[in-house]
Order: structure tokens, then sequence, then C-alpha cells
């Protein structure tokens, strides 16, 4: 039987916009952004402390690469390389042509070691205060080790949620604001996706977010205004909801030594002020394994 804990807000670092979390295994630490306020903050579980670093455009996705000591970062103009011990920082190549029209969103690696990248219209305005909504300006991309770059779907208005089975056979995408998710055949061998088809359409607890898929095959979707995060099973069917205290849940990632604890994003935008833990990461300890993290294998290693 699956059992899930009571949320619990480790850091209240009362982001505009808390996004794009990773566990990074070695440092036992979660890394996460403040998209608006163009930061990347991460958690030491450890010590129990936060750090914070400063980015000059909003920061969309914080990803593993083959390199424990190089942090992927994903900008919303481009992507680049970033090692937090001595913040030297690199770019990886790839750019937006539409920058500043449209930015990155979400970002995860494959166990291929590609990177997939959604993008939207920049809601994000110079100054990080919240710019308009709108437009079927998104694609899904990926990018593979050598630098490649291959378009995987388009006329998206914002491209949300990069995840995979277990079993590498399935991938999972979603468009966050006419709220419908979408369940692709993956090729492991190729790295292509195919045969698209609805997973959750509709469901009436917000909107999509970010998601992560835990050991057992099951969907953990966070959900945008929807105060939670839904569990859904391979075949589509709602297994639960997860309540938070925080209206805006916004990605969610496993961690933990044991990979039992669920570290989840969220955003005060739009928040009312009775919220007090909106904008901060919550921990939840779970008997749900998660799967480790991929990594983008940009070094070979």
């Amino acid at each position: 039987m699956t059992t899930i804990g009571k949320p619990v807000c480790v850091a209240p670092t009362g982001d505009w916009c808390g996004e794009g979390a990773v566990w990074h295994a070695a440092q036992k630490s979660v890394y996460w952004t403040d998209i608006n306020r163009f930061l990347v903050h991460r958690y030491d579980t450890k010590e129990r402390s936060v750090q914070t670093w400063f980015f000059g455009e909003p920061v969309t996705a914080m990803i593993l690469t083959d390199r424990d000591d190089t942090l992927c970062v994903v900008l919303g103009s481009r992507v680049i390389f970033w090692k937090p011990e001595t913040d030297a920082r690199q770019d990886q190549g790839f750019r937006w042509e539409k920058w500043p029209r449209v930015r990155s969103n979400d970002a995860r690696p494959d166990a291929r070691g590609s990177l997939w990248l959604g993008s939207m219209r920049n809601n994000v305005n110079p100054d990080g205060t919240p710019g308009e909504v709108g437009g079927k300006d998104g694609v899904l991309v990926r990018i593979d080790p050598d630098g490649s770059v291959s378009e995987w779907r388009r006329d998206l208005c914002i491209s949300n949620t990069m995840a995979w089975s277990p079993d590498r056979k399935r991938f999972y995408t979603a468009d966050t604001p006419i709220n419908e998710m979408y369940v692709f055949d993956y090729d492991e061998a190729t790295g292509g996706i195919a045969n698209e088809r609805p997973f959750l359409f509709a469901y009436d607890h917000g909107m999509p977010d970010g998601s992560t898929v835990d050991a057992e095959g099951y969907l953990w979707n966070c959900r945008y205004g929807g105060h939670g995060i839904v569990r859904v099973a391979p075949n589509g069917v709602i297994e639960r909801f997860v309540e938070l205290p925080a209206s805006n849940v916004t990605t969610c990632t496993f961690g933990g030594d044991d990979l039992t604890t669920l570290f989840v994003t969220t955003a005060s935008m739009g928040t009312m002020p009775h919220e007090q833990y909106a904008g901060g990461l919550f921990m939840i300890e779970t008997n749900v394994k998660g799967q480790p993290e991929n990594r983008f294998r940009a070094f070979g290693s």
C-alpha cells in the first residue's frame, strides 16, 4: 500500500515561480530555480541549508550532466554549463532563435543522455515581472550529446513535463494552458517518440505542470493552480491526489538516500496572503521509490 507523508516546507524561499528541481545524489542536495527572479537555489539535506546564485535572465530548469561538478542550466534564451563550486559558466551552444519572444520552459534528459527541452511565448519581462501568456509558439526539441538538435512537436502553448516510464517505452509530456497531457511510444535505441495519444485531459485540479515517474511506473503530475499533485497509473487511472498548502505546484523529483523523498517546488505569483508557504520547496516522505535522475551526457564520460 502506498503511504504519503505530510508535506513539509523545508525552504521557505518565497519564489515567484519555483521550478526545475533536480536531485544531486553525490551532494545530497536539491537544485531548483526561481524563473522570475533569475535565481538558482540549492538545498543541502544534510546541513538543512540553502545557497542561492543569481543569473542574468530567467532560469527554467536544472539538469545533471555526466560530470558531478558540472550542471546544465536552462536559461530563457539558451543552455549553459555551470560549476556551482566556482560559479564558472560556459555556453553549451544551443540558443532559441526567437528569443526574447520565445523562451525555454521545462527540460529533462532521457536515459540515452539527450536533453529534451520545451518552449513557450516569453511571459517574463526584462525586470522579472510577469508578462502576458498566450500564443502557440512552443516547440519540443531534443538536444543530443553531440550538440545536434531535432524538433519533435510544435504549435504548443506551454511545453511542459518530460518524463519516461521505467521500462523506457513511454514518454509523457503536456501543454499546460489547454489542460492536456499526452503519452508517446519512446524508442530508446533511436531516442525518437511516436504514436501520440491522450493521457490525462481536462483534470479538474488546476493545470498540468512538471512531472516525474516513480519506479512503479506511476506519473506524479504537479498541478498549477490545483493545490497539489496527482498520481496517475500507466493506464491513466488516477490513484490519488496529494494536497499541498500552496496553490501553484510546479515540479517534483524523487531524492534522498533511497529515492523515496519527493521534493516539490511551488510558485507565489497570484496567491493570497494567507498562503505563507507559497513559493517554498516542500519535502514529502513516501514509501514509493523514484527513478534515478537521468544525465545530459554532454562530455562523453
